[in-house]
């Protein structure tokens, strides 16, 4: 098991557990340091540090995930270290929820049109109170009979080509670098094998350029270690990084969600190391 995890998602965005619940399976598994990345949240981070407190040997870094789009590709930025106190951060924020809750809407008009019948407010009740994700109708459809496992429900209706997939308002992977800079977080590439997924044509040579494009505009790490990643994979993404001059970072990308074989918390992750080198760059970043 790995001892360090940073991205996990908690019930505040389409993870399953709630903060406290997510820590004290953190602590279980033998974690010391881990980061709660929620989708354009950080609303859980306060329960989070809250629970933290039980355990004096598990630290907790405050964080955040982006989804944006760029020309051909979805792309993933995390935050580490993220600023609660930034208002204009966490207006952004709302904003992008808001869309989320917009798109969602869309997609369950659609789903019904298929002649599946979804109902908003069980999604609503799905995400107890947090943004709202296409994890949550993916559990309705679970729930409904309709699929098996959540993990279906995107390969047949949900995912980027699927029958009631729908767009919703996103940043420019520019401007959340920005955002993410400007409120001192630390900007690191999620899943970076998912990006040349949805750009099928250039394999590695597009993500070398696609990862350098993000570089010089304010790019720190990439994650190489991941929960589905083979050794080859691995090696690769590092190979990579190094050759950017980007922290090696990872984790498991955990929701609870009920997928078969999904990996727990500390299944994979990067070295310590890796957490103060993230921390150098924030230290090199603060203002003075």
């Amino acid at each position: 098991m790995a001892r360090v995890d940073l991205h996990l998602h908690t019930t505040a965005s389409d993870g399953n557990l709630s903060p406290t619940e997510l820590v004290r399976l953190c602590a279980r598994n033998g974690l010391e340091v881990i980061a709660v990345t929620d989708h354009d949240s950080t609303e859980s981070l306060p329960e989070a540090l809250a629970a933290v407190e039980e355990f004096p040997r598990l630290r907790l870094i405050q964080g955040i995930e982006l989804s944006t789009d760029a020309p051909g590709a979805e792309i993933h930025l995390l935050g580490y270290f993220v600023d609660r106190s930034d208002a204009a951060f966490e207006n952004r924020l709302r904003w992008m929820r808001s869309g989320r809750d917009e798109r969602a809407r869309e997609m369950i008009k659609k789903l019904r049109g298929l002649g599946l019948q979804i109902e908003w407010e069980r999604v609503e009740e799905i995400s107890a109170g947090g943004a709202i994700g296409r994890p949550h109708i993916a559990q309705a459809l679970v729930e409904r009979g309709y699929v098996e496992y959540p993990a279906e429900a995107f390969d047949r209706y949900l995912g980027r080509n699927g029958p009631a997939y729908v767009d919703r308002p996103t940043l420019r992977p520019p401007d959340a670098l920005e955002l993410l800079l400007s409120n001192g977080a630390v900007p690191v590439l999620a899943h970076p094998s998912y990006v040349v997924q949805k750009d099928s044509e250039g394999g590695e040579d597009a993500l070398g350029e696609i990862v350098a494009g993000l570089k010089e505009a304010g790019l720190a790490g990439m994650e190489v270690y991941y929960k589905d990643y083979t050794p080859e994979q691995v090696e690769s993404l590092a190979t990579l990084a190094r050759d950017m001059d980007l922290i090696l970072c990872g984790g498991t990308d955990y929701h609870a969600s009920g997928n078969p074989g999904e990996p727990e918390p500390g299944a994979t992750g990067p070295p310590l190391e890796t957490v103060a080198a993230l921390e150098a760059v924030r230290r090199r970043s603060a203002p003075t």
